[in-house]
């Protein structure tokens, strides 16, 4: 049996700001029967992550390109790898079955062939829907758990900045620091989600940074005590406007840079005298170097969503054609949470 494949590829290599025409639909045949001893698989894809940092993917060349294993640049013409979630359709590999629910590494396509050595696993549900093991129960949510309680190592009480808190990480950060005692501050870029920061999420203080022309002079207004963590998404200005507002011995996660990621131009430049001097630790991270953490983050994180304590944040859209808009859209601020595309 074969079917009309439909995938989304990369037309050009992106630079700056991502648009639409970057992408092209295409549609490929693909044959549902596998060679014997292939050790191969054919899943139907049925959700896909949609991250800004696969935008170092599309460029012709990045340092996560060259730095970091699993992260290479995408050929154009090419099908574009991203995490999902998807059902067996055929299988020559023996740990697995037609109609088991897997995770991993599969493509913007209605199917994927995965590769005798893929990235791919079984999915427990745990009675959640599936959708949330590509954000709250997934990697966003793996980025947020290890770098609070792994890297910034919080304190009850203590003072917590997060950047881009609407998004799929910052979101959630704000929500484990709540839980654990702290004050939190978020900042995003609209007043619908400064609102849901606040009302929604249990945030103490929030704020639109698009409404603010000194963002030290910001962050003195909401922390006039000074800031212990930072947790950075954004990277630029606000990195710098943090941590002139930090205490001694304060701590920075820095698990994405998005303003710099589409503007090469942009470039955070901290007063390293203040760094010295207060002995900031400023700490960048993947969510790779955490795996270690993954049992205990689901366990806990699981427990946090069964009695209420957590809310999930979710952004779907819906079909493959709406991925090229979907991902441009994370640049523009789009997105409310974890932005997640439904294929099937």
């Amino acid at each position: 049996m074969e079917v009309a494949n439909k995938h989304v590829t990369l037309k050009t290599h992106i630079e700056g700001a991502p648009k639409e025409s970057d992408f092209e639909l295409k549609t490929s045949p693909l044959a549902l029967s596998l060679d014997p001893g292939s050790g191969e698989m054919i899943v139907k894809n049925l959700y896909v992550s949609i991250d800004p940092h696969q935008l170092n993917q599309m460029k012709s060349c990045s340092l996560l390109q060259k730095t970091s294993t699993g992260f290479d640049g995408i050929a154009l013409g090419e099908e574009i790898e991203a995490y999902g979630v998807a059902k067996v359709v055929a299988s020559d590999n023996v740990d697995f079955e037609k109609g088991d629910v897997v995770m991993g590494v599969v493509t913007w396509a209605e199917y994927s062939k995965i590769r005798r050595n893929g990235m791919i696993r079984k999915l427990d549900p745990l009675g959640f829907p599936l959708s949330y093991h590509l954000g709250i129960l997934g990697y966003s949510g793996l980025t947020a758990y290890a770098g609070f309680f792994e890297i910034c190592k919080p304190k009850r009480g203590e003072k917590v900045f997060v950047s881009t808190a609407a998004g799929s990480v910052g979101n959630l950060v704000g929500q484990y620091a709540k839980l654990h005692g702290c004050y939190v501050v978020g900042c995003a870029g609209s007043k619908r989600k400064v609102q849901l920061l606040k009302e929604k999420l249990g945030f103490d203080e929030a704020f639109n940074y698009k409404e603010e022309t000194d963002l030290n002079s910001t962050l003195k207004r909401y922390f006039p005590d000074g800031i212990d963590i930072y947790f950075d998404n954004v990277g630029a200005e606000m990195q710098e406007a943090a941590v002139a507002n930090m205490n001694t011995f304060g701590r920075v996660a820095v698990s994405g840079v998005i303003s710099e990621y589409a503007d090469p131009g942009k470039r955070a430049a901290p007063n390293m005298l203040q760094v010295i001097f207060k002995r900031i630790k400023i700490h960048g991270f993947l969510a790779a170097d955490h795996v270690g953490l993954f049992q205990d983050f689901i366990s806990t994180t699981s427990h946090h969503l069964r009695n209420g304590e957590l809310c999930p944040l979710e952004d779907i859209s819906d079909s493959l054609d709406s991925i090229p808009f979907a991902f441009t859209g994370l640049f523009r601020g789009d997105n409310i949470g974890k932005k997640i595309v439904k294929i099937a």
